[in-house]
């Protein structure tokens, strides 16, 4: 497999001291009872294998999560499975349900995750693209991209690279499909609380006809800023997280106790941090957004996550695409961002977007900001 845009661009940002807003990792660290929980359950807890599907403190604490926030209920020793953060349980999800000649349905631009997964269980792959500037789906397309071989769609809300929020609109139009065509879902909802400017997270799962098709995942990197922690979890009908165990049972088996107690703690007892993420992530964008766009940058519309994409056609040299210029940015101006086309597996990816990630200190952004106006200027 080849190497990612992110360990390229982030290997060129440590090498070139620059300033990476490439990479999508928060700045302003969770709660610190969750920090003291986590060494505590080290030494109050036994240390020995914990269940596969999770301590039942985090299970029982998900599934309040889910009933609490997107008004979906579950039965927590049945409907719940604690994943090596998320990306672990796309993988199981992936070699749990699909076999080889099964179709996946997946919108681009996406998370690289998703293509590898999805092809290492032996599973074709109908990207369906959507359409810029808002990154809408293009509803005749999806239509078509359903066929007796669609096996499972897998939808990403709050979306990652773009920022978008799919619309009641959208997720009723796939959710009408999947009821139409027998497909399961998988519901990429790991920023579900990273939501701002109005718009509104619906889970795929709370609307009709999807709660006994579809999967959801979740992640307390996303929802409480501990990315190094890699807990996560999936949340579903009994009889498709039956199959998805099995594959967690051989890709990891299980995942720390400890940090499982501290995620149970923080969702039950620190909702007031993650359901203050979108007004802080607002704030950032509000900060960035308009700076960028005096430089002569176009910011793309986006409602949720932390990413804010741009188009950079001003700035392209003769020759030169998005890849070439983040490469060029880090090196020359000292600011590294990421090149959308990397997010891309359809052929004729756009090549001229950069993906900004904003959660980071505020003097952090002010400083990418002034690197680039002061490169920029140089430049032209």
């Amino acid at each position: 497999m080849p190497t990612t845009i992110f360990e390229v661009m982030s290997k060129l940002a440590m090498q070139h001291q620059s300033v990476n807003l490439g990479q999508g990792f928060p700045d302003e660290e969770g709660p610190d009872s969750m920090k003291t929980l986590a060494g505590a359950s080290v030494f109050d807890h036994h240390n020995q294998y914990p269940s596969l599907f999770g301590v039942p403190e985090l299970r029982q604490a998900v599934a309040r999560h889910s009933e609490a926030h997107q008004g979906v209920p579950c039965e927590w020793s049945t409907d719940t499975l604690i994943t090596v953060g998320a990306t672990e349980g796309i993988a199981a999800c992936m070699l749990g349900l699909l076999n080889p000649g099964d179709e996946v349905i997946m919108f681009d631009p996406m998370y690289d995750s998703y293509v590898s997964m999805a092809k290492r269980a032996g599973a074709t792959i109908r990207a369906v693209r959507l359409q810029l500037p808002d990154f809408s789906v293009p509803h005749e397309e999806l239509r078509a991209a359903f066929s007796p071989a669609t096996k499972l769609i897998l939808v990403n809300t709050p979306h990652n690279p773009s920022g978008k929020v799919f619309t009641q609109a959208e997720l009723q139009l796939i959710a009408d499909l999947c009821c139409q065509h027998d497909v399961i879902a998988l519901s990429d909802e790991v920023y579900e609380h990273l939501i701002f400017d109005g718009a509104e997270h619906v889970s795929l799962r709370k609307l009709p006809g999807m709660m006994e098709r579809t999967l959801r995942l979740g992640s307390a990197g996303k929802t409480f800023s501990f990315t190094a922690w890699k807990v996560g979890w999936v949340t579903g009908p009994a009889a498709l997280i039956a199959p998805v165990a099995k594959a967690h049972q051989f890709l990891v088996f299980t995942v720390p106790s400890s940090l499982q107690r501290a995620v149970a703690h923080g969702l039950d007892n620190e909702s007031s941090f993650y359901l203050n993420l979108g007004s802080e992530l607002s704030r950032k964008r509000a900060l960035l957004a308009p700076k960028l766009e005096a430089l002569g940058l176009t910011v793309l519309p986006g409602q949720g996550a932390y990413f804010l994409v741009a188009d950079v056609s001003k700035f392209l040299r003769e020759g030169e695409d998005d890849t070439a210029f983040c490469i060029r940015l880090t090196v020359e101006a000292g600011v590294t961002l990421i090149p959308i086309s990397g997010f891309y597996v359809t052929a004729n990816p756009p090549k001229h977007l950069v993906r900004f990630a904003y959660c980071k200190e505020d003097v952090k952004l002010h400083n990418a900001v002034e690197r680039l106006q002061a490169y920029f200027s140089k430049d032209l």
